[in-house]
Parts: structure tokens; sequence; C-alpha cells
């Protein structure tokens, strides 16, 4: 199939724009060096090798993930330098453990003491020493400890000080520019975030703790601000695809977005003024729904169609004013879904079509499951 227009594929289909996803990546890596912070880069947005070799400059090295999944994906695939970014789940210490006695450089997040005695029980092998990081809560309200509160320093402490465990670094989230709008509202989050984080370092310091920081979104490292720099890392993961969640808070243009899904149309519904398209909540993600005036996604190319409404495999599409006029849309034509929310749309594929100025070049193969 490779070679084939985009009409060769079956759908729905999430398709990618590998020029576009190159774009983004190397403009994130060129931003990174500017500032002179690390990037670490995030697979959850897409979780194959060929993008992940993308967004690592081909290096392997120096990435988060938010499952033990793609965590052993990418450890059998020669990558190293991995941090597990999700607070250490108890049933999966013993899988963590094989990984960290295995690689040069396994890393583990918490953010409870319970976490660290569960550390404390299961040292590892041959001197090796659980490389930790703190999740710090400074305002995105999701895991992770509350920067302000006295426990969040005692348990930096107590990493610290057990023995067979390193607090490798300090690592927050800034989740809370998904609510911002504009450059303006993305860059003062990311100078809150800077801020509460470097505040912190310096406590740290103050008790004789030196070690790494981190932060990150898409949002926040497609337009960082200058006290960034005084970071170790940011780990943003999302930018690679872009979606249009992302064009409308304000991190990207919609021409940057580098993934769509390819739907066609199934049904006429005169009595309805509507179509019907073969794309369901299956094939794209619920997520945008009353955000957009087009529904679910962005139709590319028709300003006037809605994503209306989906059932698990059928999508209805409507105009948002006036009548459809349906020999512009025959059966089996092809619609194209610009998603939402990129993340969530990508979960769903089994496979990714990889495609440069419309003409198909491979597949790649998406690790799956926690």
């Amino acid at each position: 199939m490779e070679e084939d227009p985009l009409s060769a594929l079956f759908t729905p289909a999430f398709v990618v724009d590998v020029d576009k996803a190159k774009r983004n990546a190397q403009r994130m890596i060129e931003r990174c060096q500017k500032l002179g912070v690390q990037l670490r880069p995030h697979m959850k947005t897409h979780k194959t090798l060929e993008c992940a070799d993308i967004m690592t400059g081909g290096s392997q090295r120096c990435i988060v993930v938010s499952t033990l999944a793609e965590a052993c994906f990418y450890a059998d695939h020669g990558y190293d330098d991995i941090l597990y970014a999700y607070s250490i789940p108890f049933d999966k210490v013993e899988r963590c453990a094989a990984l960290s006695e295995r690689l040069d450089l396994f890393q583990i997040l918490l953010d409870h003491p319970d976490a660290l005695e569960q550390l404390r029980k299961r040292p590892l092998k041959d001197g090796r020493q659980w490389h930790v990081w703190l999740k710090l809560d400074c305002g995105n309200g999701r895991a992770g400890v509350l920067h302000s509160e006295p426990g969040a320093l005692k348990l930096a402490e107590a990493i610290a000080k057990t023995e067979g465990v390193e607090l490798t670094g300090v690592y927050a989230h800034c989740g809370n520019t998904y609510y911002c709008t504009g450059v303006e509202q993305i860059q003062a989050v990311a100078q809150e975030t800077t801020k509460l984080t470097l505040q912190f370092m310096e406590k740290l310091k103050a008790v004789g703790i030196t070690c790494k920081s981190s932060i990150g979104s898409t949002p926040t490292c497609s337009h960082p601000v200058k006290d960034m720099a005084q970071l170790s890392e940011v780990h943003p993961g999302n930018y690679v695809f872009y979606d249009v969640q992302q064009s409308t808070i304000g991190s990207c243009c919609l021409e940057d977005v580098a993934v769509r899904v390819l739907t066609r149309v199934i049904g006429h519904c005169p009595h309805r003024n509507q179509l019907l398209i073969d794309c369901g909540w299956a094939g794209i993600s619920l997520d945008g729904a009353g955000k957009l005036p087009t529904g679910y996604a962005v139709i590319e190319g028709h300003p006037n169609l809605k994503l209306l409404s989906m059932t698990q495999e059928h999508g209805r599409v409507e105009p948002i004013s006036g009548q459809l006029d349906y020999s512009e849309y025959p059966l089996g034509s092809l619609l194209t879904l610009i998603p939402y929310h990129s993340c969530a749309t990508a979960v769903m594929h089994p496979v990714y079509h990889v495609h440069s100025e419309g003409r198909l070049v491979g597949k790649w193969t998406p690790t799956r499951g926690w």
C-alpha cells in the first residue's frame, strides 16, 4: 500500500503527516536548546518507536512514559534513561524493580510516604539504587504532593535519606494550561509553575539536597518563559502531533496539527438534514463535546459541517446552517476529521497510516495497555 494515495485506505483511518510531525519535533528540540534545558519528550501521545526516534533526535535516550507497558516496550527496543512518570502503582513495584535492575537508568515517581515504604521493602540487586522523582502539585490539581504542604519537603528529605533510594528530581505537570486561551495566559501558568518549582528547589537546597527539576505540558513548552532556563528538564508530549484543542489554547496553529481521522459518507438522511459517516466514538475521541462550534472535531475544508453526535461506529454530520447539498457528499466520499484531542484519538487505533504529501509511506504500530 506504500506510495498509494490516502484514498486507498479503509476507514476510519488514523493518518499521520510525517513531515509535520518532524517539523513539530524539531522546533521543540531547537526551543529547548535555545533555552538551555534538557528535553525529555513524553511518549504517551503516540506510543510508537518511529515517533520516539523523531522526538529524541535518534538518541533513544531521555524519555518519559505514562504506562509500564510503554516503559517495557521502549526498554525492549533499546531505549534507556526512561522515566515512568506516574505515581508508582503498588501492583507494579516488582516490574519496576526488574526494569531498574536491567537498564542503566530507569526512574520512577511518587507522591506519598507509603510508596517510599514499598521501595524500602524491595531493595534492588547489585547495590543499585531506586531513582525517584517527587511529584509536586503546583496548581494542576491532579497527582502530586502540594508544593506548599510541609509534608512535601518532609517527603523529599525522607526519599534522600532512605538507603537504596536516590532523590533524582522534582517533577511538576502544568496541565492547568489546558484551561488557557492565548499565549499570555499560557505563559502566566508557565511562570507560576516554574516559580513554585524553583522555590521548592531552594527549600531543598537549604536542607542540603540538590536534584533535578522538571516541568512540562505542550502549551508551556510551546511558549516557554525565560525563567524555565533555570530548570533542568521539560517534558512535553502532545506537541509532536498537536490537535484542535492545542490550537484553541494557543499552543499551535491548526496547520501544525499532524494527524487526521479519515472517514467515509455511508448514509444520506434528508429527513434529518444529516449525513452518516463510518467514524463513531470508537474512531475519534468524545473529548470535544460542547467545546467546538463544529461539534466533536473540525471537518477539514468544510467549515459549515458539524460532527453533531456519535455512536460506537456511526457519526451524524449536519450543516451549521442551511440545507445539505447531497450531491457534494456522495456515498463513499471521504471526509477528513481533525481530532479535538490527538492522544485520546490515537489510543483507539491499532495502527497509524503515515504519509508524506498525501502519499502513504508506511505504518506505525503503537504499544497498548498498562
